[in-house]
């Protein structure tokens, strides 16, 4: 396990050394989406259209932020990852048509994301579940928001960050999935010692 300290733009040279088990800080540029800001982004790129962002090197956060308008400005109160299997079906499009560099979420994602990682340049990390409070406070400003006819949640929030981690590699640009492995060796330690006993 290695420890970095990444600015976005994130270069794919950068990204390629990233492996799983790996600690990320990152800090600069990331935007957040969730189901619906994937959707109308594949959706806009599809018919030929540019994003209000330009994404290629950030990273994008699976995360529906609390947020708080004061003296005119947003603030973050609390930035808790969303399940990122939800985003299984749109991110490998979603990778290979933007050109992020970094996915970030909790819970692991499928062999469709694992593939375009692989393929783009690209990893998975997980914030911790939770933590969501200790997520904002890396959050340094709003830098600005676009698509807020979604909602608050689903919109496309664009962060200033410092220090946002610990970040877990767990999807590397070898296509090496951390939960994916995890699955197989659970399942082969029940093979070899829980089924015999119960008769499977």
């Amino acid at each position: 396990m290695t420890e970095y300290h990444l600015k976005t733009p994130i270069s794919e040279s950068e990204v390629r050394k990233l492996r799983v088990g790996d600690i990320v800080y990152l800090s600069g540029i990331i935007v957040t989406a969730r189901d619906s800001g994937h959707s109308r982004a594949l959706a806009l790129l599809e018919r030929g259209e540019s994003l209000p962002v330009d994404l290629r090197g950030l990273a994008v956060y699976h995360c529906g932020p609390v947020v708080r308008k004061r003296d005119g400005e947003w603030e973050i109160v609390a930035a808790g990852p969303t399940t990122s299997a939800r985003l299984e079906a749109y991110e490998a499009d979603f990778i290979e048509k933007t050109g992020v560099r970094m996915v970030i979420g909790k819970g692991g994602m499928g062999s469709r994301t694992a593939e375009a990682c692989k393929k783009f340049g690209a990893v998975y990390a997980i914030f911790t579940g939770g933590a969501a409070v200790l997520a904002s406070r890396a959050m340094k400003r709003v830098v600005d928001v676009k698509w807020l006819d979604l909602g608050v949640p689903e919109a496309m929030w664009v962060i200033e960050v410092e220090e946002f981690g610990p970040l877990m590699v767990t999807i590397d640009s070898t296509g090496e999935n951390f939960y994916e492995k995890m699955r197989g060796e659970i399942e082969r330690r029940l093979r070899e010692v829980v089924y015999p006993k119960i008769g499977f």
